[in-house]
């Protein structure tokens, strides 16, 4: 379960529509090229974080605590800009991306393609 408190702006809290562990899903675009490179979720002190550092914090759900993206990776992620969508329900999180999104070492998470056919 996510934390509770934090000092994130009301009016950007009240704008949240949270799942039941209280994150938010924050989808991850890479600036300049539009690529989406990961997804991650969000406490409100995360999204706080994010939007008072310029650095990409994330609530993690295996581990029950929060982390910096690059921290110990080196593989950063420098926040351009951050929007709500209209449900509030879904962050977009542009970034600068140094190195590779995916822990796999990938530059995107989303590397497997599936095959379509309508």
């Amino acid at each position: 379960m996510a934390a509770v408190s934090s000092n994130l702006d009301p009016e950007v809290a009240n704008r949240l529509r949270r799942n039941e562990a209280g994150l938010v899903a924050a989808i991850v675009q890479e600036h300049g090229t539009g690529k989406v490179l990961m997804l991650g979720w969000m406490d409100d002190e995360a999204l706080h974080r994010t939007l008072t550092t310029g650095r990409a914090t994330y609530w993690s759900r295996s581990r029950g605590e929060y982390w910096v993206k690059g921290e110990t990776s080196g593989h950063a992620q420098h926040v351009r800009a951050v929007a709500v969508d209209c449900d509030g329900d879904a962050l977009l999180v542009t970034v600068e991306q140094v190195g590779a999104a995916c822990h796999t070492g990938n530059h995107t998470c989303f590397y497997t393609p599936l095959e379509v056919t309508p």
